[in-house]
C-alpha cells in the first residue's frame, strides 16, 4: 500500500481541527471582545451615574453641570476636567431638557419622554433629579487595550499549540488506523505471490478487525482447498493409474501372445474398466453438484419405505455376514419430498460401509424420527467405530480413515463426499458421531415434503 493514504488521512486530520480551532477562536475572540467592551461601557456609565449624583449632591442642583465634560471628574466639580472634550453620557434634567451634550444629543435640546424613559434615573433624597443617556461608547482605556491584546495573543499561541497537537495526532491516528490495512496489503500481496496462508493480526473488535477475521478465515479456507486440491489431483491419478497399469499389462500381454486368452483374464479386465467407469462417474456427480447443475427427480415418499428399499437390497450380503439389519421408526413421520435414486445412493453408500467395519453378530440399525419441520435418518452399527482425528475430514473426498485399507476394499474414497453433496442438494444436512469400540452414527437430516 502506498504511504499516501497516511498523508491523506493525517492532513485530513490536521484540516479539521485547524478549521475547527480558526473557527472556535475567531468567536472566543469576538465574543470577548464584545463582552470587555459591553463591560467597560457598563463600568464607564456606572461611573458617570455616581459622579453625577455626587455634582447634584454637592451643589443642590444642576447648575454648572454644563461644564462637566467627562466621566472622570476633577477638583471640586467646578469647571471643566482639564480639557476632556468627549462625553459619552449625556445628562437630562426631569423635563428632558438636556444639560450635559455628547455626540447623540446637543445641549439645551428637549428629548421625547421615551428617549428619557431609556435612560438611567439619577435618585437623589428618593427624588428623579435627572437622567443619564447613553451616547456613543467610550475609547477602551490603556489597561483594558493591554488585557485585550493579551488575550488575542493568548488565543493565537492557543491555536498555534492546537494545531501542532493536531498534527501530531493526526499522524498518530492516520498510521494507527491504516495499519490493518497495510498488513492486509501485505498478506494479500504474499498470497498473490503463490503463499496462499497468510494471517493478520485482530487488532479491535469494529469492522477492520471484522475484516481481519474474514480475511484470515478465507486465507484458512484457500489453503484448506488448495492442500485437497492438490492431495485429491494425486489421489485421483493414484486411483486411475492402477486400474489402468492392470488393463494396459494384461493387454500387452495378450497382445504379445506372453498370456493367452482366458475368461478370466477378460474378467478382470472387464472389472477394472467399471471400476473406471465408475470413479469417472463420482467424479462426474461431484462436479455437477459443486456447480449446482445435479439433477433431482424428485417425488413424494414415507421415510420408512425408503430404509426399507435399503433393508431388502442388503438383507442377504448382512445375513451371510452374520450382522444383523434392522429398520426402527416412529409413528407419524412426515413424508420426504426427495429423488428415490439419489438417496438410495446415499444410504447404500453409508450401510455397505457400515457392513464392511461391523463384525459377526453385530447390529446395523436404520431408524427415522420426526425432528425440527423434517426427518432425521440415521444408520448406526456396532462396528470398530471411526477414530476421533478422522472425524472431521470423514467427508473429504478421497480421505480414507484407514489409511492401509486395500482400495479393492475400501472404493474410491469419494462416497462419504458423494454421499454429503447429494445430501446438501436436498436441503439436508449430514454428520457423524462415533466412539471407538462402539461404532458409528451417521445421521441425515431432510426437510419434510410440503
Amino acid at each position: 500500500m502506498k504511504r499516501s493514504l497516511i498523508w491523506k488521512l493525517g492532513l485530513a486530520f490536521v484540516a479539521v481541527s485547524v478549521a475547527g480551532t480558526l473557527v472556535a477562536a475567531l468567536f472566543v475572540w469576538i465574543a470577548t471582545q464584545n463582552a470587555f467592551q459591553n463591560f467597560a461601557f457598563q463600568r464607564s456609565k456606572t461611573d458617570f451615574v455616581s459622579q453625577m449624583v455626587t455634582y447634584y449632591q454637592a451643589h443642590g442642583s444642576w447648575n454648572g453641570v454644563e461644564y462637566y465634560g467627562g466621566n472622570q471628574p476633577q477638583g471640586d466639580f467646578n469647571g471643566p476636567p482639564g480639557g476632556q472634550q468627549f462625553a459619552p453620557f449625556c445628562l437630562a434634567d426631569p423635563s428632558g431638557l438636556i444639560l450635559l451634550a455628547c455626540h447623540d444629543y446637543a445641549g439645551q435640546t428637549v428629548v421625547t419622554p421615551r428617549v428619557l424613559a431609556s435612560g438611567t434615573a439619577i435618585i437623589v433624597n428618593g427624588a428623579r433629579v435627572g437622567t443619564v443617556l447613553s451616547g456613543t461608547p467610550p475609547p477602551l482605556s490603556p489597561s483594558d487595550q493591554l488585557f485585550l491584546s493579551s488575550t488575542e495573543r493568548a488565543l493565537l499561541f492557543g491555536s498555534l499549540a492546537a494545531i501542532a497537537i493536531a498534527l501530531l495526532l493526526g499522524t498518530l491516528l492516520a498510521r494507527s488506523l491504516t495499519r490493518p490495512t497495510r498488513e492486509l496489503t501485505t498478506a494479500l500481496h504474499a498470497m498473490a505471490d503463490g503463499q496462499l496462508h497468510q494471517a493478520v493480526p485482530v487488532r479491535s473488535r469494529d469492522e477492520m478487525g471484522e475484516l481481519a477475521l474474514a480475511f484470515n478465515r478465507m486465507s484458512a479456507d484457500l489453503t484448506r482447498a488448495n492442500q485437497q486440491r492438490r492431495q485429491m489431483t494425486a489421489d485421483i491419478a493414484h486411483d486411475l493409474r492402477t486400474p489402468v497399469t492392470v488393463i494396459s499389462g494384461y493387454l500387452e500381454a495378450l497382445r504379445d501372445g506372453i498370456l493367452p486368452p482366458t475368461a478370466e483374464r477378460f474378467t478382470i479386465l472387464y472389472d477394472e474398466a467399471q471400476h473406471l467407469q465408475r470413479l469417472i462417474e463420482d467424479l462426474r456427480t461431484l462436479s455437477l453438484a459443486d456447480a449446482g447443475e445435479l439433477s433431482l427427480d424428485r417425488q413424494r415418499i414415507a421415510p420408512l419405505a425408503l430404509l426399507d428399499r435399503i433393508v431388502a437390497v442388503y438383507a442377504h450380503q448382512a445375513e451371510q455376514q452374520g450382522i444383523l439389519l434392522e429398520t426402527a421408526s416412529a409413528e407419524a413421520i412426515p413424508d420426504l419430498f426427495i429423488d428415490l435414486t439419489r438417496m438410495t445412493q446415499v444410504f447404500s453408500n453409508l450401510v455397505s460401509n457400515a457392513l464392511r467395519y461391523t463384525p459377526a453378530h453385530g447390529t446395523i440399525t436404520l431408524s427415522a424420527q420426526p425432528q425440527s419441520k423434517g426427518v432425521a435418518l440415521s444408520v448406526r452399527d456396532t462396528g470398530a467405530g471411526i477414530m476421533p482425528d478422522a472425524l472431521p475430514r470423514i467427508f473429504d473426498r478421497f480421505y480414507r480413515a484407514d489409511s492401509a485399507r486395500a482400495q479393492s476394499q475400501g472404493g474410491s474414497g469419494l462416497g462419504l463426499a458423494i454421499a454429503r453433496a447429494l445430501v446438501e442438494a436436498h436441503g439436508g444436512t449430514i454428520g457423524v458421531t462415533s466412539e471407538l469400540g462402539t461404532g458409528a452414527t451417521f445421521t441425515i437430516w431432510l426437510p419434510a415434503a410440503a
